[in-house]
């Protein structure tokens, strides 16, 4: 923002590069083919992810000030944390119940969230700034 472009492009793009570096976990599960005696390169694909998790949950949660009035901004924030907990509940039980043979389906659904979850906060939230204050 301070080279000129908008809370709303600056935010965006930071969320766009996150996701797009949580995509190459992916190939986990191929990496005991492509390394075999090597797990560094899996656990390199995991630590980009976690990191750029990191760098998502930090746009994330300073969104809601750009959003709403000050305010709302800690119920907003502990609306949102509630979903995510309740989301990771489900998403494990349902992976622990149903997926935990399928890797490959886990690793493809974990690498495309972060993505989509993009393409609909950007369907729900095309435009970003213009805060209120009170």
């Amino acid at each position: 923002m301070k080279h000129g472009h908008s809370v709303n492009s600056g935010r965006k793009f930071a969320l766009l590069l996150c996701a797009l570096c949580v995509t190459p976990i992916m190939l986990v599960p191929h990496m005991h083919t492509l390394f075999p005696s090597n797990a560094w390169p899996a656990i390199g694909l995991f630590c980009l992810a976690t990191a750029a998790h990191q760098g998502w949950s930090a746009n994330l949660f300073s969104t809601p000030t750009d959003m709403f009035p000050s305010t709302g901004v800690s119920t907003v924030v502990g609306i949102g944390g509630a979903a995510g907990a309740l989301g990771g509940a489900c998403f494990t039980w349902l992976v622990s119940h149903y997926f935990s043979l399928h890797p490959l389906l886990i690793f493809m659904m974990a690498g495309l969230a972060y993505v989509i979850a993009l393409l609909i906060f950007q369907l729900l939230v095309p435009r970003l700034g213009g805060r209120q204050t009170t």
